[in-house]
């Protein structure tokens, strides 16, 4: 059976396929803006290793790669509260679904105080900020503590979420109109696809995830739910991305011509769904440690292509831009690093390479703990966070990646009339 090109590039088999096929022009010199080293991957992997022996005494239990890991205490506290089961379950769903939607770049100037006094940014500042938000009812119309629902997404505002991320003039958060506008179109989206998130006791949250997985067929005895079941229920979010390349009215969301596959035409289309992938590892964990079910089929998830990932290849010098490419991203003698837009071809032959390496990362780090390691778990171990720990050593001023990635908020969101910059694969790589 033919499957049209718009389906195939929103399975997640179609990205490991075509970010295989830009590795194959690699190993036949045809890639366009990269050099590759491929003596230097021995090198990563000593940095990962010796990062994985300094962060866990067993390797055996390496958490996976997911926001859980962000959320602090408080879904142990909830489980030290609530029994595992399907209300929990939901409960997660939740709050990982909303914190993985604000889970962008906030700016280099943003933090978040927390209760205890201590001020924290990023990604973790983000994710401590949607539990306290989650805590006081912000997402739920009811202003709810237990849950998030599409009346209380649809009365997100900007002032709102001002309050709720402590951004002042001296605190100052980049997107944030951005980030309200994403939760009310997953109000919207939720509501519009009863098949993925019916109502259930009355309400239609996102947390109703769950029922749709546990249908008919798996509410008894059934142990094990296909990652196929559950990555359509994540790609069925689509509605609430930016409107980008599209294939006979379809919206392909994170998928991106590589100019090293040809000439425009769905061949030359590589798709990534990086935002997708990283809520769907993050679904996978609420789901096996809420229900005690397995998901199968989570080896076709592949490493996530973005700069931390991205950037330990380039900073360690398996991928090297090539002189004429960093020249047009303005690199110079002065020390300006290169920099380029979200949507250059450039950044998708590295975000294309970034997937394969990361697999042959997972292996060699199975060879050198003697044992099988699931891929979320080296991405945990691991090359984030190595990519992050080079990047500062490197670049201790800004700790960012060596390759700067430019977003145009006003691609993003049209309304906003003042042209923003800033580095990082946000919202426009879903």
């Amino acid at each position: 059976m033919t499957i049209l090109p718009q389906d195939y590039l929103r399975t997640l088999s179609s990205i490991r396929d075509r970010c295989y096929q830009v590795y194959e022009k690699a190993q036949q010199g045809k890639l366009c803006y990269f050099d590759i080293d491929e003596t230097k991957i021995d090198k990563i992997v000593d940095h990962i290793e010796d990062l994985t022996h300094r962060r866990f005494s067993d390797v055996s239990k390496i958490p996976p790669h997911s926001r859980l890991r962000h959320l602090g205490e408080t879904y142990e506290e909830w489980r030290s509260k609530q029994e595992p089961g399907i209300e929990l379950a939901r409960k997660m769903v939740d709050l990982v679904i909303v914190s993985v939607l604000v889970d962008a770049g906030a700016g280099q100037q943003w933090k978040y105080t927390k209760k205890d006094g201590k001020q924290i940014g990023r990604s973790e500042g983000l994710a401590i900020a949607s539990v306290d938000m989650f805590l006081k009812g912000y997402f739920a119309g009811d202003d709810a503590t237990d849950h998030v629902d599409a009346n209380g997404l649809s009365r997100v505002t900007v002032e709102r979420m001002t309050k709720g991320f402590q951004v002042s003039d001296s605190n100052p958060m980049v997107g944030l109109e951005g980030r309200s506008q994403l939760l009310n179109k997953l109000a919207t989206v939720i509501q519009d696809q009863p098949t993925y998130f019916p109502v259930t006791n009355g309400i239609v949250r996102p947390g109703n995830l769950i029922d749709y997985l546990l249908d008919d067929n798996n509410k008894e005895n059934a142990k094990t739910i296909p990652i196929e079941k559950l990555w359509k229920a994540v790609m069925s979010l689509g509605g609430i991305w930016p409107a980008r390349i599209e294939i006979e009215g379809v919206q392909l969301g994170d998928v991106w011509p590589c100019t090293c596959l040809g000439d425009a035409s769905p061949d030359n289309l590589v798709p990534f769904h990086k935002l997708s992938q990283w809520l769907t590892y993050s679904l996978i964990e609420v789901i096996e440690s809420c229900l005690d079910m397995t998901v199968e089929g989570v080896e076709q998830m592949t490493g996530l292509p973005e700069y931390r990932n991205g950037g330990l290849l380039v900073d360690h010098g398996l991928l090297t831009l090539k002189p004429e490419v960093a020249k047009r991203g303005g690199a110079g003698a002065d020390g300006a690093l290169p920099s380029f837009e979200g949507s250059d071809p450039a950044i998708v032959e590295w975000r294309a390479l970034t997937v394969v390496y990361l697999d042959k990362v997972h292996k060699a780090m199975e060879i050198r703990f003697g044992q099988k390691l699931k891929l979320a778990q080296v991405l945990e171990s691991g090359s984030w966070t190595a990519g992050r720990e080079i990047a500062a050593k490197l670049r201790p001023d800004t700790a960012g990646p060596p390759i700067v990635i430019q977003v145009n908020i006003i691609l993003l969101y049209p309304q906003i009339k003042r042209h923003i910059f800033f580095i990082g694969l946000i919202y426009v790589y879903n």
